[in-house]
């Protein structure tokens, strides 16, 4: 019976490696976002003469929100796969990143949302900048409306989420 339960325990411990291909997909996004960057970028570059202020503060804009998902993306694979799958062993390389190794699972929820929040906010101010003060229509005030709302969410589930993290460390004598 205890050779059972050793095989089950090793197999569910290496069960762990099934996540590695979720982390290499998420490095395949953030190739997706570097060519959805890059022409972004080579369209701003090629109208930058005839745009406006709007449109280029607009433009980015849209390249700070896309830089901020990328580093999303590179916060969950390191973290992900340093707390769930195995440790990355780069100590010794002088690149190596001061936080890598020491997020945790509550400090990855933190980093998550806080990204979204920022996020949020920058497709909220891009949907103000796209308006003037001529295509205030009841339609375009809903919709604001939403977005501000969903913003507010977020913002509030940020709150909350540390709020219960700082309970959780303060009951536990931290």
């Amino acid at each position: 019976m205890q050779s059972i339960e050793k095989l089950l325990e090793k197999v569910v411990f290496n069960s762990r490696w099934l996540l590695a291909p979720f982390y290499v997909g998420l490095l395949g996004a953030i190739l997706l976002l570097l060519v959805t960057f890059a022409k972004e970028f080579f369209h701003m570059l090629a109208h930058v003469a005839s745009a406006t202020e709007g449109e280029i503060v607009v433009g980015i804009l849209s390249l700070i929100d896309m830089a901020l998902i990328g580093n999303l993306l590179l916060i969950i694979i390191f973290s992900g796969y340093e707390n769930f799958v195995s440790k990355i062993d780069t100590a010794d390389h002088e690149d190596r990143p001061d936080w890598m190794g020491h997020v945790d699972f509550s400090d990855l929820k933190m980093k998550v949302i806080g990204s979204i929040v920022a996020i949020s906010a920058i497709e909220l101010l891009k949907s103000f900048m796209h308006m003037s003060a001529s295509e205030l229509t009841p339609a375009s005030n809903t919709e604001l409306g939403w977005k501000v709302g969903i913003h507010l969410t977020f913002v509030v589930s940020g709150v909350l989420f540390a709020l219960m993290d700082w309970l959780s460390d303060k009951r536990k004598g931290h």
